[in-house]
């Protein structure tokens, strides 16, 4: 496998010039940029590599080894030395067809010897719980799932993805990697830390959620929230709900996206079942980011295994965090990076962006979950 990567921002264009076209045979380019710059910076990467697949979206900030920056693009391109690619492409406008969207998919790029399957999508039209619900229900089992949900920054406004060709509002793609030397490792932690009371969901639709324990979902996050309330949904960033569902084996984060004033509801990134239970969560600067080397360490031990080699060197780690974490750590954000580089290694290539969700088993063996507020990663490596 071989990796390069290189960084566009308004001040000096691709960095380091040529280096954009020095691997033209590349199979595979990942593409995390700000919304306002991916249309041009598209058309441009096409030209540099004629024959890759390109997948990538707009994002909340963009991840170069263990940097974050904000206003750039991100270009990452990988070329196999055997490892084989399919991909698939969709579009969705609606909630309501995100299930389809993910069978639709994943019937599209099954087959023999899929060992991998990884996920782009819009943020703000797509129910990830749904998404993943369908991809599963129609893939062989045993493979792996992971991937993100584009972001708009901060803004919640128009989220874009792609799969060659210009980025939209509609689309979700995935890429199958297929091949017995490709090895893939995956990892998903948050490091909140739950408070409050515990509320029963007792009024919920989907990803929508109307009522905790018979009140107003709305009036509860208003109250909650106190002065910073004029500010949803940025500001419920801050606070995302730890979710118990009754027969899960551990609670999952889910952040909220939307709010609707007219029906005093909130939009959640996934499902709020109705009859599961909602924690308030808070954020401790120390465990989020000694969660993002937990989740590398976890990716790390799925690498190394899956039953062949062990002490696997990642050749490629893909990163995808959320925009809670990034809002939450602000300053301190390149922390968590800096903590997975320590446990993978400063050899491995790091690309990803901050999410408005994370697609990921939490542990080898478990079935793929939309996540909010989490550090997920997946590590390639070819033997």
């Amino acid at each position: 496998m071989k990796v390069e990567q290189s960084l566009w921002t308004h001040a000096q264009g691709w960095d380091s010039g040529s280096r954009v076209r020095e691997l033209a045979e590349a199979d595979l380019v990942l593409v995390f940029g700000a919304r306002a710059l991916l249309d041009g910076r598209y058309a441009e990467l096409r030209e540099a590599y004629p024959r890759a697949r390109i997948l990538g979206c707009s994002t909340a900030g963009e991840i170069a080894g263990a940097r974050v920056s904000d206003d750039t693009v991100v270009a990452t391109a990988v070329a196999f030395r055997s490892t084989k690619l399919r991909s698939a492409c969709v579009r969705v406008e609606s909630l309501d067809r995100s299930r389809a969207a993910g069978e639709a998919l994943a019937a599209e790029i099954g087959g023999e010897g899929l060992v991998h399957v990884f996920v782009i999508s819009n943020g703000l039209t797509v129910n990830g719980s749904e998404l993943v619900k369908g991809i599963i229900q129609a893939l062989p089992p045993g493979v792996g799932i992971t991937g993100g949900l584009a972001a708009d920054g901060s803004r919640f406004e128009r989220t874009l993805a792609f799969l060659d060709a210009p980025p939209d509002t509609t689309t979700v793609a995935a890429i199958g990697f297929y091949g017995p030397d490709l090895r893939v490792g995956y990892g998903s932690v948050g490091g909140w830390d739950p408070f409050g009371v515990e509320w029963e969901i007792t009024r919920s639709n989907a990803s929508v959620l109307y009522e905790l324990d018979g009140q107003s979902a709305l009036g509860l996050y208003r109250t909650f929230l106190g002065d910073h309330a004029a500010g949803l949904p940025d500001t419920g960033l801050r606070f995302p709900l730890s979710l118990r569902i009754p027969g899960a084996m551990r609670p999952i984060v889910r952040t909220l996206l939307a709010v609707n004033d007219a029906e005093g509801s909130l939009i959640f990134a996934g499902d709020m079942p109705q009859g599961s239970y909602a924690r308030f969560m808070k954020a401790n600067f120390d465990r989020l980011i000694e969660g993002a080397g937990l989740a590398a360490r976890d990716s790390v031990l799925v690498l190394d295994g899956t039953g062949h080699d062990a002490g696997i060197e990642p050749e490629l780690a893909v990163l995808i965090s959320c925009v809670g974490r990034k809002r939450v750590l602000n300053q301190r954000v390149e922390e968590e990076l800096e903590a997975v580089q320590a446990v993978i290694g400063p050899r491995t290539a790091m690309t990803g962006f901050y999410s408005y969700g994370e697609l990921s088993p939490f542990a080898r063996g478990e079935s793929c979950e939309l996540h909010n507020q989490t550090m997920t990663i997946t590590l390639f490596a070819e033997v």
